[in-house]
């Protein structure tokens, strides 16, 4: 069995302090900028140095997320800040932009990196091409299983998330916070759409589902099935929740590693029933195995409420104008949270008063109670505790972990005093004068112990203690605290400035080389859904068109501008030679590139041209920017590029917003029969609060993979002098389910616009 390391979320430094004390091997946390949680508190530079100390300190390791894709003018101020991460001695980064990771790995070959999961980690060819460009860790995709995850053969550390909230896309593919508010996942600023409630339809007709929160997932745990965690393959259990409490972060870190600690020293592993109200009251939207453990559609997904569940803590037996009469069955305190499933209405208990309607601070379970009717209530039903203020305020009680050391005094008459600090790592020795011959009484053993074992507030404890010294000499006290002192701080000082990995700087990577080329001519690269739209484009004589099925591709691959675009989920690559491929992921980079002509898709997420670099030198021959890009930062990657021909930009279509590995159909209309929805070719959409309509699109030839596209197209065809300009030449336009008639009117629009 391999050593697992169990890694905690921090978002604040009391969320530090939380997983420090509660038994965290390592810590993740973010900088201000660059990181995939904009929204948590995170750490500015003077705040990143004491949480790096803090950290080795307790012999914990801290790695620090620099996960955002980089857009072309923040990579100089990206990298500094990532050398000086390195510098003050940051364990490891965490990262996704492959051009910004080429350029740590020349700049600071020294530095641990590891592989975001917003890099999609979910086949054996992706792991192939990070280990090849030197990543030492692997955060895998949240939607591979244990099974799939032992199939995976590398010399990296793995990493998996075990608990907390889900993204029910694959990561680092969902465009839909990005294209529908302009906050973006890839940036660190999702805003969350697969919380908000939505409608199933079918062509015109509202579908009836039990609930609306039809893309919402539960919450992820794996405590009930923790034996089969500590046997997989998986080296860091991660849990997330760098936007949780500190409460939380400390309670869960403590609950995992008792588990971890009980079946190291084989142990039952179980969860009282106390632990799960606990739990369930701090944050819950239900529960799930998640796709780790082999859940599906009903099981991952809460279509009743996205938000925090709590527990059922009793019943409302009367409403008045000013008062609310409730049963228990568990205990309500001021202060506390609770939430009425009736009207789906919340508050906080300011004034609680028992039967008598006298003010008290506890009701007990079993009791009857009344609160304040301060939301209008008018609807009888369950009440939930969603906030439980005196279990928060035991939590919130820190109890600093203690840094067990041994000590050894050696005080002989004629040479100086000499103390000795250990821990499992260092050793310091201090020297005080010269010990005399007591002139009237003795300094005991005992007294040197007890002196010297009075380390007070220190973040260290005497385990051990050895002295050796002649029976007759004298120590001075003060002369013993000063030594004592003097260790302590020798001690503390070592470990927090502790060098996971020697700084060693190599000349910095030129970013900047301001060449703008107007293009004078363009190629209109079209991607097609049907045999029929792909004779339309034919007739219109664009320069690629890139087809969707391969049955297609094969039929029509002879004319030669031909391209088959390949899934961007697969684990199992089949054999292409001389083929002309559309990949979405960098597992067929790998697998394809040496020996096809390959063109990345826009799923790579490219935002500045050390990420064109890279995917050229590892051999695509056309690189699609990321549609997150506005004008702006295409402009500053044109100035750098080596080649114009090897940059696509997305012009037109109706883009992907997400890619599901479960199947919402098979759940909400087949109601998890054998599905054969997607076999009748019957159009579904998600309408939104607005009514927008995003269609929906399940591939049986995928593992019923659901792929759900933006409610309208892209248009920038009226901007396509402003690209020209700064030297686009190849142009991506997608079609959806345009007639021939549509696609000839779109592409001549297009043209005219290009004269």
């Amino acid at each position: 069995m391999i050593k697992k390391e169990l890694l905690s979320p921090v978002g604040n430094f009391e969320s530090l302090k939380q997983a420090v004390s509660n038994g965290a091997d390592a810590v993740y946390l973010g900088g201000k900028k660059f990181g995939a949680r904009a929204f948590a508190d995170n750490f500015n530079e003077e705040e990143m140095v004491n949480a790096i100390k803090y950290c080795h300190l307790y012999d914990v390791k801290i790695y620090v997320t620099v996960n955002t894709m980089i857009y072309e003018k923040e990579l100089e101020e990206c990298l500094n800040y990532i050398g000086f991460l390195h510098q003050n001695n940051v364990d490891a980064v965490i990262m996704q932009d492959l051009g910004l990771i080429k350029m740590v790995r020349k700049t600071y070959p020294n530095l641990e990196i590891h592989a975001s999961t917003q890099m999609h980690n979910h086949n054996q060819e992706q792991l192939k091409l990070l280990e090849k460009i030197g990543i030492k860790r692997v955060v895998l995709a949240r939607e591979l299983s244990l099974g799939e995850m032992a199939n995976l053969n590398t010399n990296m550390e793995t990493e998996a998330f075990i608990h907390g909230a889900l993204c029910i896309s694959y990561s680092g593919q969902c465009l839909f916070s990005s294209l529908l508010l302009g906050r973006s996942g890839n940036r660190g600023s999702c805003a969350g759409i697969c919380r908000l409630p939505f409608k199933l339809m079918k062509e015109n007709i509202e579908m009836q589902t039990q609930g609306e929160y039809l893309l919402s997932p539960k919450e992820f745990s794996t405590l009930d099935n923790f034996k089969e965690i500590m046997e997989s393959n998986i080296y860091s259990l991660k849990i997330e929740g760098r936007m949780k409490s500190p409460a939380y972060v400390g309670f869960i870190t403590k609950l995992y590693r008792n588990l971890i600690d009980n079946y190291s020293e084989n142990k039952k592993l179980f969860i009282t029933e106390k632990q799960r109200k606990e739990l369930s009251v701090l944050f819950n939207r239900g529960f799930t195995k998640g796709h780790l453990l082999y859940a599906e559609n009903d099981e991952l997904i809460n279509i009743f409420s996205s938000n925090h569940q709590g527990i059922e803590i009793g019943e409302v037996l009367e409403i008045k104008k000013a008062k609310i009469k409730i049963k228990l069955k568990e205990e309500l305190n001021q202060e506390d949270g609770i939430r009425f499933i009736s009207e789906d209405k919340g508050l906080m208990v300011n004034f609680l008063y028992n039967e008598k309607g006298l003010f008290i601070n506890s009701a007990p379970k079993n009791s009857i109670c009344y609160i304040d009717n301060k939301i209008g209530l008018k609807t009888k039903g369950i009440v939930l505790k969603t906030i439980d203020s005196k279990f928060i305020k035991e939590l919130e009680k820190i109890k600093e972990k203690k840094i067990p050391i041994d000590c050894e005094v050696v005080a002989r008459k004629g040479h100086p005093l000499e103390i000795t600090f250990k821990d499992k790592e260092n050793t310091i020795t201090k020297y005080g004068v010269v010990v005399e011959k007591a002139r009237s009484k003795n300094t005991e053993k005992e007294i040197i112990q007890e002196k010297i074992s009075s380390l007070g507030n220190t973040p260290f404890v005497i385990k051990k203690i050895k002295t050796d010294l002649d029976k007759d000499v004298f120590i001075s006290m003060s002369e013993l605290k000063n030594m004592r002192r003097e260790l302590e701080t020798e001690l503390q000082r070592v470990r927090e400035n502790k060098i996971p990995h020697p700084f060693l700087e190599n000349q910095i990577i030129p970013i900047q080389q301001n060449k703008t080329t107007k293009c004078e001519s363009i190629n209109l690269n079209v991607l097609i859904r049907s045999e029929e739209q792909l004779k339309a484009c034919l007739e219109e004589r664009v320069n690629t068109i890139y087809v969707t099925e391969e049955k297609l591709y094969d039929k029509y691959k002879h004319l030669g501008n031909i391209v088959l675009r390949l899934p961007r989920v697969q684990q199992k690559f089949k054999e292409y030679v001389n083929e002309n491929l559309l990949i979405g992921e960098t597992g067929a980079l790998y697998k394809y590139g040496e020996n096809n002509k390959v063109v990345t898709d826009y799923f790579f997420n490219v935002a500045n041209s050390k990420s064109v670099s890279f995917l050229v030198k590892n051999k695509a021959c056309r690189v699609t920017l990321s549609i997150e890009n506005k004008i702006e930062e295409v402009k500053e990657i044109m100035k750098n590029i080596d080649n114009i021909d090897n940059v696509e930009m997305y012009l037109y279509g109706k883009p992907e917003v997400m890619i599901l590995k479960h199947c919402p159909l098979k759940m909400l209309v087949n109601k998890e029969r054998v599905c054969s929805v997607c076999k009748k070719k019957e159009v579904y959409f998600l309408k939104d609060r607005n009514g927008a309509l995003y269609p929906i699109i399940t591939n049986p030839e995928e593992n019923h993979l659901t792929h759900i596209f933006y409610y309208k197209n892209i248009d920038l065809i009226n901007h396509l002098e402003e690209y020209r300009k700064i030297g686009i030449k190849e142009y991506r336009v997608e079609f959806f389910k345009e007639t021939k008639e549509e696609i000839k009117s779109i592409l001549c629009k297009i043209r005219k616009c290009q004269i």
